[in-house]
């Protein structure tokens, strides 16, 4: 085992997740009105309104998919009546949904954040380097499922490559604080810089506008009504009654 391949899968984690973690920390305590998507939609709408909703349907299915594959070991599903070849069957027929809608989707945002003036001179470098990062991850996912997965393409995985034996247990292993790197050295060269990648994608999640995607509206399932009440007038005085300052009549 090489001192590199020690620091990617053993090390790079737990760095991550303690950038994550100091990130957010730093975050919400010195830039709490920056937490935000700094949404562009006054500046275009119509490739918004087709790219946004595929992208991010898009990428829930992805999640729930490694949720799914990641998480929960070969043997519960098997327990409950769901064979290596079913599993193996579904996850990439739902992958390849997922993959089209999060591919269509963000390259319709970058086309749209390049070639839409006003969208593109309110793009930071933090955005740059996060669209870098998600799309390395995107394209590596995708390859996986469909280059590997469905099409074999590297020739070496006729059935596809069952990643719930060596990359779902290596990363199960890191809640108990035991990684073996040897779960993941033997993994396709791809699965191995998509993870890699994802964990570096990880980490830069508190510095960009990917923040928002761990904000919630909770306030609103508590928070009070907003009354609107119309011009009344009735009242007399000598002036008309202040817009936002008007008398509330009871009885």
């Amino acid at each position: 085992m090489t001192t590199v391949q020690t620091f990617v899968w053993v090390v790079l984690p737990y760095v991550s997740l303690v950038a994550f973690a100091v990130g957010m920390f730093w975050r919400y305590k010195y830039d709490a009105y920056g937490w935000t998507t700094r949404s562009s939609q006054m500046y275009e709408t119509k490739l918004l309104r087709i790219g946004s909703p595929l992208f991010h349907v898009g990428i829930l299915l992805a999640l729930g998919g490694h949720v799914l594959g990641l998480l929960i070991p070969a043997g519960w599903t098997e327990t409950i009546g769901v064979s290596e070849h079913m599993y193996h069957v579904a996850a990439v027929a739902f992958g390849v949904i997922a993959a089209v809608m999060v591919v269509t989707g963000l390259s319709i945002l970058i086309y749209r954040r390049r070639t839409v003036g006003r969208v593109f001179s309110v793009t930071t470098t933090m955005d740059k380097v996060m669209y870098v990062f998600l799309g390395a991850v995107v394209g590596l996912g995708v390859f996986n499922t469909v280059g590997i997965n469905l099409l074999n393409l590297t020739g070496g995985y006729p059935d596809g490559y069952n990643y719930r034996e060596s990359v779902a247990v290596w990363f199960r292993s890191l809640f108990v604080l035991s990684p073996d790197p040897g779960d993941m050295t033997g993994a396709p060269l791809s699965f191995q810089l998509h993870a890699a990648v994802a964990m570096l994608l990880f980490a830069l999640v508190p510095f960009t506008r990917l923040v928002h995607i761990f904000s919630a509206p909770v306030g609103y399932v508590s928070r009070p009504y907003l009354v609107y009440r119309s011009r009344d007038t009735t009242v007399t005085g000598n002036r008309d009654p202040q817009r936002g300052w008007e008398p509330i009549r009871r009885g």
